[in-house]
């Protein structure tokens, strides 16, 4: 079958679900009250011996390094906690299921997951456009989403209640990218190479809103399709007017084949990418390509956190010993983290809202190295700061001092 046949199921299938889910909190009319719906499933995951969590995210395709790393950074911590007898005597079970950063197939492992695995917390969502497509499931049936792999600032505003986020939003990662390059760097000539989706057009925004704090706009916009490589045509928008920077809001795929053009064709602009392209990958993608490369990330280098028993990099090696450090599998560890701690906060007898509260009263969660989290009852999102790295030697080294940036910077003006 041809996939864009598949995706039209899919997407007929997926709205199909959405009517059965209405009659399923529905009832068989308008019978339903408020109170009812409220407290409906409010303990179901929750068995004698083990909580049960579901996830959707991207385990194959043009994200699958993203999704099957931050995965496996939480089961590594979940693997250990669960060693130890779990948390109140149940150990924490995960179920997830591959929706190759594909809307409709998320929508549809969404469904499943609530209405027949019924688990008691949906957990590590990988991507934008997939997550905002499962909001109207998870309102309506008031189920936590802890912690997802984007920035979407539709995930922090309007406040939802049942939303955890963990990272800091795209839009802080590109006002902070973009002081540094105007007024560390003195960049004003700055384009936007970006993925034509709900993904994309936040980093487009975050952006263009960053470049209007210094009465600038962008030289030059590109985008591509979703699931795609064809960047050649916003390589020739952008790099038809004079560029200075290129900010990168794309999978790491297409944004390593843009860079390899600009290489080839002899173009050197400092580039920046936001912290989903996905830093190990991009690194890989590109090698020794003499470029400046920059890459915002919203946890410090994995390599910082000493050895500790209980810290990412000891459990990575324990439990998944053939893959390295990456800032994509330490935030789904940092996430693990929280949900534990989310789940000892809510008590021997947890409930979906006791687990928001548990979140809720988390302050002061300190995981080393500057890594704090905190939350309120207005406060949904863990973590505010921002980390910049640059790529040298076929790794993204942390960024003391901009400064240091000046002379590339200078010869490729």
């Amino acid at each position: 079958m041809l996939e864009k046949d598949f995706k039209v199921i899919m997407s007929k299938l997926a709205y199909l679900l959405v009517g059965i889910w209405g009659l399923v909190l529905g009832g068989s009319g308008c019978s339903w009250e408020q109170p009812q719906r409220e407290n409906w499933c409010q303990q179901c995951g929750v068995y004698e011996n083990k909580v049960v969590l579901g996830s959707s995210l991207a385990l194959g395709g043009h994200a699958g390094y993203l999704g099957t790393q931050f995965l496996r950074g939480a089961l590594a911590y979940f693997n250990e906690i669960n060693g130890k007898g779990g948390v109140w005597k149940r150990k924490i079970e995960v179920i997830a299921y591959d929706d190759a950063y594909d809307p409709p197939k998320c929508l549809y492992n969404t469904q499943k997951l609530i209405v027949e695995d019924k688990v008691f917390s949906l957990f590590g969502y990988v991507g934008t456009p997939t997550t905002l497509k499962v909001l109207p499931f998870i309102e309506e049936a008031r189920i936590p989403l802890v912690g997802m792999f984007t920035g979407a600032n539709a995930l922090r505003e309007p406040f939802n209640p049942w939303l955890i986020n963990i990272r800091p939003s795209y839009y802080e990662e590109t006002s902070k990218a973009i002081e540094h390059m105007v007024k560390d760097l003195g960049l004003t000539k700055i384009a936007i190479f970006y993925q034509y989706d709900a993904y994309g057009f936040d980093g487009l925004t975050g952006t263009e809103l960053a470049l209007q704090h210094y009465q600038l706009t962008p030289v030059a916009r590109g985008s591509y399709i979703r699931g795609t490589l064809e960047v050649e045509d916003a390589f020739e928008r952008i790099f038809s007017q004079e560029v200075e920077a290129v900010v990168l809001v794309g999978t790491y795929e297409p944004c390593s084949k843009f860079i390899r053009l600009a290489t080839a064709q002899g173009k050197s602009p400092l580039f920046y990418a936001v912290s989903f392209v996905g830093a190990n990958e991009l690194a890989r993608r590109i090698g020794d390509l003499k470029q400046t490369v920059i890459m915002s990330q919203v946890v410090p280098p994995p390599e910082f956190f000493p050895s500790t028993k209980e810290g990412y990099t000891s459990l990575l090696k324990k439990y998944y010993p053939e893959d390295e450090p990456n800032f994509v599998g330490l935030e789904g560890y940092v996430t693990a983290r929280v949900m534990v701690e989310g789940l000892r906060r809510a008590g021997p007898t947890p409930t979906r809202k006791s687990l928001i509260a548990g979140i809720e009263s988390i302050k002061n969660l300190d995981l080393g190295q500057g890594l704090v989290l905190n939350f309120g009852p207005k406060d949904h999102q863990g973590l505010d700061k921002i980390y910049f790295t640059l790529l040298k030697d076929s790794k993204f080294r942390l960024i003391n001092n901009w400064s240091e940036l000046l002379p590339d910077v200078k010869k490729n003006k």
